[in-house]
């Protein structure tokens, strides 16, 4: 498996791991607008990691290869449907701020476990 599958599958399995842990967590040790906000958040960010996985897939996939023009396109739907959607959370004060911000954060710390995940391999690889 070449590496760059494998840094996307482990992303792609521990944006769901690290959303649920944030989310049992939160709603363990935190008010519930909190924990709505890690809940809400969290789901923004991992569907629409998942949704620009398959989006990606499907456009360079023979024969249905898409245009440029329609994968930016989803893309900045996407974008517009998220930023939306947390417009609303944030403006009607359905969710916390801070739990809001810490659940967007799943994705970005997957990237961050995948990296360190990687960097341990090179690094122990060169050793033996």
């Amino acid at each position: 498996m070449q590496p760059q599958e494998r840094i996307v599958r482990f992303v792609s399995r521990s944006n769901w791991v690290l959303f649920a842990f944030f989310v049992l967590v939160s709603f363990f040790c935190a008010s519930k607008g909190f924990a709505f906000g890690v809940l809400s958040g969290g789901a923004i960010v991992t569907v629409n990691f998942h949704m620009l996985a398959r989006t990606l897939q499907k456009a360079f996939q023979p024969p249905f290869i898409a245009s440029y023009q329609s994968v930016i396109a989803k893309y900045y739907l996407r974008f517009l449907v998220s930023g939306i959607i947390i417009f609303i959370l944030l403006g009607l004060k359905l969710v916390h701020p801070l739990g809001l911000i810490i659940g967007l954060s799943v994705v970005a710390a997957s990237f961050m476990l995948a990296t360190l995940l990687e960097i341990k391999k090179l690094i122990f690889k060169e050793a033996v």
